[in-house]
């Protein structure tokens, strides 16, 4: 009976928050908004949206770097896998990358902007020597006006999270059949893999670069942190909207939140351009006979594309820890001339509550999340159907949607409820987003358990709730606290639920980081962000030694 509830406590859950949140988004955009005097519908507040200086120059950034973002990320993730795929490079690639997906992408931006500043390691590191450069030069790299600093952080952030899913989607394709005879008829190794296996995989993926997508052209600690100022991306100015004291401005900031949903909207339609432009390509060479038979060079720079992103996000993330430790550091000095602790002694105060409510909301949502997740995949085990396309649409729901679409009315909502800036409501706005993530990566591990160990002990007499603790939970530990670790890594990154949600009054380290942002103060940055990054790399750290501890008079257990 409990299994059963699992299902549809995850539908309530994702598709409750969302239908309010949208609900009171639409309403407010065309004046409805009774708490303000709002009682007719209007257009009004759209043609003050479109009066707004530079909104279309807003919303084609957004549009752009969802965009761009998702094709390049794909692109070096896809011939990455096609010249590597069933090599030990593989292997090594992914134990370099798959630490960084836990990481928030707020902290992989400030690692960027440390980084590629005019007065960042770069710079100090082939100043003055091939420069010239004595002081800072006068570029403006990080907040550029054509967003490439923002379109960068994006990707490097992106690359691990399709690389994972591309991994995860391998070994449902013929890999070894396929590969000998696309050899056998002459084609080299990229060129076989993308005609013959490319296809088979990205319907795997296709959700996945769905949410990328989605979530670049609507992310907002990002563009705060990396992203243009003049204009700012869309989704940057409609924070800024919602947060004016000014409360006629949420009517403008709602209109704004539905045209950033037809924008996100649009990206994915021009999207399913082009992949129909990409399969009619594949179909022409595979016509034409073009195979490719030399391609040393590509696979080259694959490899070191995808080396190099991950060596930029561990620079970057070297160079913040190095600033929340030093002293004097005056350009072009490649170190400090001294170090200090004085920056931590500073923030610590202030950095107590904000951890306080960061382990708070992420140690409640998680565990929900995991649970919620362990009883869907019970439930399919008990009536042996899996979700389809429909079912998984709906879990990546909160993906595919741009967070300020439906959060802006959910903090609405909790306004007329009395719950705003309370525990529970920031605790489900994270759990909405947490749960896809924790059911996708419970998802596959828990398909792949051995079901002869459970029907044996069904034939000892062994109810279910045995069979599950004695011999589905040990097994399949180190998967269920790797989901958990996901999840609270999640937690940690959100931010514009826990601004809008929290209200100013629950803060945690992400939020606190990015209102940072605008300081300028390295130092006190670096140790924030050091934080961000070192939750969730402590949730993995329990997730890989706890079953090692507790099995450890089992060796086959701690594989």
């Amino acid at each position: 009976m409990l299994t059963r509830l699992g299902p549809a406590l995850v539908i309530l859950l994702l598709t409750g928050p969302i239908a309010f949140g949208l609900a009171g988004t639409v309403l407010p955009a065309f004046g409805f908004l009774p708490v303000l005097g709002g009682m007719e519908l209007t257009l009004r507040h759209f043609r003050d949206l479109f009066s707004e200086p530079a909104i279309f120059t807003s919303a084609s950034l957004s549009l752009t770097m969802g965009l761009a973002t998702a094709f390049i990320s794909l692109l070096t993730v896809m011939l990455f896998i096609a010249g590597y795929a069933g090599t030990r490079a593989i292997g090594r690639v992914q134990h370099l990358v798959s630490p960084l997906l836990s990481l928030p992408h707020a902290a992989a931006a400030f690692g960027l902007a440390f980084l590629i500043a005019p007065s960042g390691m770069l710079a100090r590191l082939i100043s003055p020597e091939l420069t010239g450069w004595q002081r800072p030069p006068d570029l403006l790299i990080v907040n550029d006006p054509m967003g490439l600093a923002m379109m960068a952080g994006l990707i490097v952030k992106e690359i691990p999270f399709l690389l994972l899913m591309t991994l995860a989607a391998l070994p449902q394709a013929p890999l070894p059949q396929t590969r000998m005879l696309a050899a056998s008829l002459g084609y080299g190794r990229m060129a076989g893999f993308l005609l013959g296996l490319w296809p088979v995989i990205y319907r795997q993926i296709r959700l996945p670069v769905f949410a990328v997508i989605a979530f670049a052209s609507s992310v907002v600690d990002v563009g705060i942190i990396l992203g243009p100022t003049r204009p700012a991306p869309l989704a940057v100015r409609l924070v800024e909207w919602m947060d004016d004291p000014d409360l006629s401005m949420r009517n403008l900031a709602s209109a704004g939140a539905l045209l950033q949903l037809g924008v996100t909207g649009l990206a994915l339609a021009l999207w399913l351009g082009l992949e129909r432009l990409g399969a009619a390509l594949c179909t022409r060479m595979a016509m034409h006979g073009w195979r490719f038979r030399r391609d040393a060079l590509i696979r080259a720079a694959a490899l070191a594309a995808m080396v190099l992103a991950a060596a930029i996000v561990l620079a970057g993330l070297c160079s913040l820890l190095l600033w929340s430790f030093a002293g004097l550091w005056q350009f072009p000095d490649a170190l400090p001339s001294s170090f200090t602790l004085r920056t931590w002694m500073r923030t610590l105060p202030s950095i107590l509550e904000p951890l306080r409510m960061t382990l708070l909301a992420g140690l409640l949502s998680t565990p929900i999340a995991s649970l919620l997740a362990i009883l869907c995949l019970m439930n399919e085990d008990e009536t042996r159907r899996r979700p389809g396309r429909g079912a998984l649409t709906l879990l990546y729901l909160p993906l595919l949607i741009p967070q300020v679409a439906f959060v802006f009315g959910l903090q609405l909502f909790l306004v007329y409820a009395g719950m705003l800036a309370t525990l529970p409501a920031l605790v489900l706005a994270h759990l909405v987003f947490v749960m896809p993530y924790a059911y996708l990566s419970l998802k596959d591990p828990w398909y792949a358990f051995d079901r002869r160990y459970d029907q044996i002990a069904a034939g000892l007499g062994k109810g279910r709730a045995r069979r599950f603790f004695s011999i589905r939970l040990p097994v399949m530990l180190r998967a269920v606290l790797t989901t958990a670790a996901v999840g609270f890594a999640v937690s940690v990154g959100l931010y514009l639920p826990t601004v809008l949600v929290g209200a100013g009054r629950l803060t945690t380290v992400t939020s606190e980081a990015v209102a940072l942002a605008s300081g300028g103060n390295a130092r006190v940055i670096g140790a924030y962000a050091f934080w961000q990054m070192f939750l969730p790399a402590a949730g993995f750290a329990v997730a890989t030694f706890m079953p090692t501890l507790i099995f450890r008079r089992f060796r086959g257990m701690q594989v």
